[in-house]
Order: structure tokens, then sequence, then C-alpha cells
């Protein structure tokens, strides 16, 4: 406990999951989060929950992907905290499709959130950053997907790779101002693997129980210690890597 007192973060798509996750998990440490989502009701429940365990939280309700939404998060953690020295980009969507029945919004609506986003959040927080001379954290939530692929998906493996990128790109442009950026790559239920067809979804969790050393498919509190390690001090050496978190030899 107390491992990020005296910091502040921010946590994209935060209202359930594996962001409502982080943000307890960094809430505990001793960090102040701003908590983000879409919509008021969620993101209030995950800002009430951090008060009630006598933690510090507020709410910056906004969809990810635009500029306005990037200056908002960080001026949020501002004036509310005083400061900002994490950054975890989670927020995403999901728009399944087979590649050659693949809409253009069902492409672009999952780039500009993950991808596009994760662009926007980190320019806008860094900034700050390297004004003020803190020697931030950047934690960009990835997946094997992005590694591997994935049948149906084409516009997620395509986000999440190219986050993977953006983490390798902004690692080496940002070290010199002692900013890490690494990536997180859980394989855990979410609340956007739930919103899955239902015969995939069944599959897919039997199939990742059956082949996991725990016998079962990962929780998001399974991911929040390396989230949390990513975010403290004792990460200061690592910078540029991508972590996959899960217990399993299958691929998300």
């Amino acid at each position: 406990m107390g491992r990020l007192e005296g910091k502040a973060a921010i946590v994209t798509g935060a209202g359930a999951g594996l962001g409502r996750a982080y943000s307890v998990g960094l809430a505990k440490e001793g960090a102040s989060v701003v908590v983000n989502d879409v919509a008021a009701q969620v993101v209030e429940k995950v800002v009430a929950q951090i008060r009630e365990q006598g933690g510090k939280a507020a709410a910056c309700v906004a969809p990810v992907g635009t500029r306005d939404t990037a200056e908002k998060l960080v001026d949020t953690a501002i004036r509310e905290f005083g400061r900002l020295d994490i950054l975890v980009n989670n927020a995403g969507v999901i728009g399944s499709a087979r590649f050659t029945e693949m809409t253009d919004e069902q492409w672009d609506s999952v780039l500009q959130v993950h991808l596009r986003g994760s662009f926007l959040n980190t320019q806008a927080a860094v900034r700050y950053m390297i004004e003020q001379g803190v020697a931030g954290r950047i934690i960009n939530i990835t997946s094997s997907a992005g590694l591997y692929g994935q049948v149906g998906n084409a516009n997620y493996c395509a986000a999440k790779a190219g986050i993977i990128g953006l983490t390798k790109s902004n690692s080496r442009e940002l070290a010199r101002y002692g900013i890490c950026v690494n990536a997180v790559g859980p394989m855990a239920r979410t609340a956007m693997s739930d919103t899955l067809p239902e015969k995939f979804r069944t599959e897919f969790y039997a199939r990742q129980a059956k082949e996991s050393t725990t016998q079962h498919l990962g929780e998001p509190e399974d991911v929040v210690p390396t989230i949390v390690f990513l975010a403290s001090d004792e990460s200061c050496y690592l910078t540029g890597q991508v972590i996959l978190v899960t217990g399993t030899i299958g691929l998300i």
C-alpha cells in the first residue's frame, strides 16, 4: 500500500471491467485517479467506490478519440489534483465483422477509440509532463490480437498492433525526459469481451480455462499488480516493453 502516494493518474474506459479494476487498484496504492468513460452513471459508481475505500477520485465523462477529450482529461487531473503522473490508455470498443464485410464505420470507430485516442491522450499528457519535469508513466493497453491476429476483428487487431508501434516509438522519444512508456496485453474477462456473441464467448472462455495454469480465465484484478508496478517508481528502468499478462497459452 502507498506505492503511488502523492501521484495522480488518468484511466480511460474506467467504468467497468479492466478499467475499473485499474482505477481501484491505483487508488488503493495512494494515487488520485481521474475516472473516464462515456456514461456518467458508471463513472460515478467507480468514483464513489474509490472514495468509500478512502481514496481520491474525480470523474471525467467524455468519449475518447478527440483532442477535446484528451485536453479535458489532463485539465481534470490538474484542476482536481494539481498534477499528472500516470496515464492508462484503456478505453476501447469492438466492431466484429468478416473482413470482406467490414464497413468504413466499423473500421473507423475502432481505430478512433483505441489508436487515435491513445495518440491524443498521450500527446496531451506528455506535453504537461515535459513542461513540468515529471518523470511520468504511460501505460497503453494492447492485446495479443495485435501480435498474432484474430479472425473477424481486423480493425481491432490493427488498432492494437498500432498501439504497440506507438508504444515503441514513444518510449524512445520520451526516454530523455524520464518518461516510461509500456504496453500491457491482458488476458482477462472484460466488459468488452462480454459483448461478443454468446457462442464465441462461451467457447473462448472454456478454451482459455482449459489451457490456463490456474484453470480459469483471468479476472480484471489479476492484471492490476502489473499496472501498479508500471505506474510506480519501481519501473523506472523499464520502457518500450509489451507485457502479456496471462495464465494461458491461448490467444485472445
